[in-house]
């Protein structure tokens, strides 16, 4: 059983027992889980199975407490003749969400019936804030896409001054009603609805908002022009509002400006830039070229480096090779990036990256390397593994050595298991219990013989013994580690 669930079981005993609905429940509760853990608990509960829900002047319940267990009750009669008590009880109104998807016909059309003419009419904002986001859970359920519906149309005829505060609702699902709603009412304004593309975490409520804000701005409809418009999205730290942002500056007749996205730090933006600049009669490659000519270069932006290699030839290459020592490590890591894209490689030469300095450097040049995990120096890169290294440098020194399997791989792994980092400790301790020898290796290594017995505390005997003989190695009786006391 679930945490929730034994939640729910928890508050329906208290209610039973007397106790208050808004003791036991978090009645605020933004995403609406502890109406549904309730309903869950109360049929989970052994308590009410015996018998039907005595009434609530035999216990001495609260009517709203009472209401509350019968609305979530077993037995479907009882479920049904509850609803008649919400409207007088207004705070069991979720309750009356949950039970529009019944699995009962009679208690679901009823409980339909009564939740829409709740929802009817003038609803305040608190209404349909505390609703909203049970409404989206519920409607998840086979029968329950009953409520969006209603939620829908709320929405869409509700006032201004109750759809904004929904803007920065917690619940994403209900901030992609509210906004839905919004844009189709003509509630915000171009700027307004460009800045929340700018400001919003939730993609899909980016988009909405980028693409109503451009295409009201483009029309010249509503408050406000294109500056209004753009400012907000070009300045935006998403990258989907970003490329919006750059794409219309061609409809804006502003194409120069993507000039300074050409090396944005996304490539999605990037790629909106080159297509803005090509449209406007100019090639970025010679302008990429340009920025990466000079390997010293303090001002150098990092995106220009992959953006040469983005829409560079082969030959680029030759501006990239420079920039690996470039002071600046977003240069490094995006020019090891850019080798990659152009299909360029030397292990000489990227290997010395795997010690450097920053991990976003070390991170690219392993990506680069792993396609050539086999060819390179196994003793070199156990080296990197050493305590004395920057945890990134022993991540991407395992990722090497792993990718090459065999007694390489299981060497590595179990050099590993006494690392001081919890994280890497335990990714080396799945990969030795992972680790299966090489097809086409002669049986029989001693080597992996040793390493089997150091990293035998991570095996059952049958699992450890099955390993052994799999390598072709006779299966060893283990001896404890000796402990501080023994």
């Amino acid at each position: 059983m679930n945490k929730a669930v034994i939640g729910g079981e928890t508050a329906a005993v208290r209610l039973a027992r007397g106790a208050a609905l808004g003791e036991v429940l978090d009645i605020a509760d933004p995403s609406g889980s502890a109406w549904i853990s309730l309903d869950e608990g109360v049929r989970a509960s052994a308590w009410y199975r015996p018998a039907p829900l005595p009434d609530a002047l035999a216990l001495e319940l609260p009517e709203e407490s009472w209401l509350a267990l019968a609305l979530c009750h077993p037995d479907g009669r009882i479920r049904e003749r509850a609803l008649a008590g919400v409207a007088e009880h207004p705070a069991l109104l979720p309750l009356l969400v949950v039970r529009a998807a019944d699995w009962a016909g009679p208690v679901r059309e009823r409980a339909r019936q009564l939740l829409g003419e709740a929802l009817a009419g003038e609803v305040s904002a608190r209404t349909v804030a505390s609703l909203a986001p049970l409404v989206l859970r519920v409607a998840r359920r086979e029968r329950g896409n009953f409520g969006l519906g209603l939620l829908d149309a709320a929405l869409r005829r509700a006032p201004r001054e109750l759809l904004l505060p929904l803007r920065t609702h917690p619940d994403r699902l209900l901030r992609r009603f509210a906004f839905r709603a919004a844009v189709e009412g003509g509630l915000l304004s171009p700027g307004e609805l460009a800045r929340h593309a700018a400001r919003d975490d939730d993609a899909v409520v980016q988009a909405l908002c980028a693409d109503a804000a451009l295409a009201a701005a483009s029309t010249g409809s509503g408050r406000g022009g294109w500056d209004d418009v753009l400012e907000p999205l070009l300045g935006a730290r998403n990258p989907r509002a970003r490329s919006a942002g750059v794409t219309a500056l061609r409809r804006a007749g502003r194409s120069e400006r993507a000039v300074e996205f050409l090396a944005d730090r996304s490539a999605v933006v990037r790629a909106c830039a080159r297509y803005v600049v090509r449209r406007h009669g100019t090639d970025p490659l010679p302008w990429y070229r340009e920025r990466c000519a000079d390997p010293a270069d303090p001002a150098m932006p990092p995106g220009a480096a992959v953006g040469l290699a983005e829409c560079g030839q082969r030959a680029d290459a030759d501006l990239l090779w420079p920039l690996l020592a470039h002071p600046a490590p977003g240069v490094r890591a995006r020019a090891v990036a850019g080798l990659r894209i152009l299909d360029v490689s030397d292990t000489e030469r990227l290997l010395p990256l795997l010690d450097d300095p920053a991990s976003g450097v070390v991170r690219e040049a392993a990506t680069s390397l792993l396609p050539f995990s086999g060819a390179l120096p196994a003793d070199r890169l156990m080296g990197f593994l050493d305590i004395g290294h920057p945890r990134h440098v022993r991540v991407a020194a395992f990722r090497l050595l792993y990718a090459r399997g065999g007694v390489v791989g299981l060497r590595a792994a179990v050099a590993l298991l006494e690392d001081p980092d919890d994280t890497l400790r335990m990714w080396a301790g799945q990969s030795v219990q992972h680790w299966h020898p090489t097809a086409g290796r002669r049986p029989g290594d001693p080597e992996v013989g040793e390493l089997l017995d150091r990293a035998g505390h991570l095996f059952s005997g049958d699992a450890l013994k099955r390993r052994m003989g799999e390598a072709g190695l006779p299966s060893r009786r283990q001896t404890p580690p000796v402990g501080p006391g023994g």
